[in-house]
C-alpha cells in the first residue's frame, strides 16, 4: 500500500513542460503560432515559429509595420489571411 502512495505521489510531483499555442482559423486554414519572440530593437518585429493546418514552418521574422515578412532568401508581403496577420493581431488585442 505505502508504494502505491508513493508512486502516486511521485507522480504528480513531476511537472511537465506547457505546450501552449495560440490558434486561429483563417481562410478554412488553422494557423498556430507555436513560438513568439517580440524585438527589443524594433517593437513592431516579432520573430515566430507558425504551424498552418499543423505543418511547423520555419522561423520568420513579421513585421507588422510594414506588413510583410522575412524569409531566409526574400521579403514577401502579407496576403489575405497570412499568418502574419494573426500574428501581428496576437499583441492588439492583449
Amino acid at each position: 500500500m505505502k508504494i502505491i502512495v508513493a508512486i502516486l505521489l511521485l507522480s504528480l510531483a513531476i511537472a511537465f513542460p506547457a505546450a501552449a499555442s495560440v490558434c486561429r482559423t483563417r481562410g478554412g486554414h488553422q494557423i498556430c503560432i507555436l513560438s513568439l519572440q517580440r524585438s527589443a530593437k524594433n517593437y513592431w518585429e516579432y520573430r515566430a515559429v507558425v504551424s498552418i493546418d499543423g505543418v511547423k514552418g520555419d522561423t520568420e521574422v513579421y513585421n507588422c509595420r510594414e506588413r510583410v515578412k522575412v524569409r531566409k532568401d526574400r521579403v514577401v508581403a502579407f496576403k489575405s489571411g497570412d499568418p502574419g496577420e494573426v500574428v501581428c493581431r496576437f499583441f492588439k488585442r492583449s
